[in-house]
């Protein structure tokens, strides 16, 4: 292996269980952050954008670059790459950047999502309600994330409430998609094109931010998991996509559609530390480094992850309970903060409710 070193833009929480992941591989990890003090700051140095020749350092450092979030400097990736590989690669990041391509890319790959118009004016938000009907959602086609840059539109009134918060943006309207459920699938691609993808998983949200993720999604018909598994598999090739790539799908009557996809390990997928033989993050440090890719089916029959949000609440419970596991991130609290996420595994699906409702406090409570 002559990766030795890699380097994350960020030095958050996904970067933290990277390195995490990456010290059973003799795999070192350099942070690109303003802050010094950080989730990741334990585990390798971190170099400041603003410090002298900063970027050189950084990469005189690594050996390959990757990165946390889908918000990353699309110019600065680009930039690196001329010198040292970055993966994913900056065609994934910007497709997933801006939501009016990432969708047009999704039809076009027969991937469905709902319908969509895009809203430079009050106008275009006229003709979008026209076009698509009420309800809608209105979206920046940047930065959005965790329910943030948008609003849902179920009258006129609504429309112009919306507008007035979200103009100055780029906007995209899409149409309202009735389903029974969210879903996320998580997978992982390596340098030689080698393709593992994790059971579908279950999501369950609460003002926007992702609060319980279940796995294996229960009752998935054949039909849905192969699609899942097509959609996925075909944007990983797509992209020439390396390490994980991360895809929301809405589960409807008449099949799955596409949300969004995130190019980078996943809360999604938190659950997958303890839960599947190789986790997420062994998997995207594996991948990133030229490594065979591991095992990406369960350990246990059932999986969950709860996310710990907002304030600490009661981590003795968690400690003194057979099969749940605490990992918290280094954060102080703050509201709709991720601070932490449990970890649960249980033999059965009755099990896995019974821990979930144990830590029901943690999901009501915090935020």
């Amino acid at each position: 292996m002559s990766v030795k070193t890699v380097g994350v833009i960020g030095s958050g929480q996904l970067g933290r269980m990277m390195a995490i992941a990456g010290a059973p591989l003799d795999v070192e990890f350099v942070f690109f952050d303003e802050a010094l003090s950080s989730p990741s700051s334990s585990f390798g140095p971190t170099i400041q954008p603003s410090s002298k020749d900063a970027l050189a350092s950084f990469l005189d450092k690594v050996d390959v670059v990757t990165y946390e979030s889908e918000n990353t400097d699309a110019e600065l990736v680009e930039k690196i790459a001329t010198s040292t590989p970055v993966y994913p690669s900056v065609k994934s990041l910007r497709f997933s950047q801006h939501r009016l391509t990432e969708k047009t890319l999704f039809n076009e790959l027969g991937i469905q999502t709902a319908k969509f118009e895009r809203v430079a004016s009050e106008a275009d938000l006229d003709q979008a309600i026209e076009t698509l009907g009420l309800p809608l959602i209105l979206k920046t086609t940047t930065m959005g994330y965790d329910g943030k840059g948008q609003a849902l539109v179920k009258t006129l009134d609504d429309a112009k409430t919306a507008w007035n918060s979200l103009k100055g943006n780029e906007l995209i309207a899409e149409s309202f998609v009735t389903f029974s459920r969210e879903l996320s699938i998580i997978a992982v691609r390596s340098t030689n094109g080698d393709i593992k993808i994790y059971p579908l998983a279950e999501n369950d949200h609460s003002n926007g931010i992702l609060r319980v993720s279940r796995v294996p999604a229960q009752d998935v018909s054949t039909e849905k998991q192969e699609q899942a598994e097509r959609f996925i598999s075909t944007l990983l090739s797509e992209l020439d996509h390396i390490g994980v790539l991360t895809l929301e799908l809405f589960d409807t009557e008449t099949g799955l559609v596409a949300n969004e996809m995130a190019p980078r390990v996943h809360n999604s997928g938190h659950w997958s530390i303890e839960g599947a033989y190789s986790s997420q993050f062994d998997n995207h440090v594996r991948a990133i480094t030229g490594m065979p890719l591991g095992d990406t089916s369960t350990a246990h029959p059932h999986c969950a992850m709860v996310n710990i949000i907002g304030k600490f609440g009661d981590r003795d419970l968690v400690l003194s309970t057979k099969g749940a596991y605490l990992h918290m991130y280094n954060k102080t609290e703050r509201q709709n903060r991720k601070i932490g996420h449990i970890n649960i595994i249980a033999e059965s699906e009755g099990e896995r409710e019974q821990l979930i409702q144990k830590f029901e406090a943690f999901i009501k409570e915090c935020g």
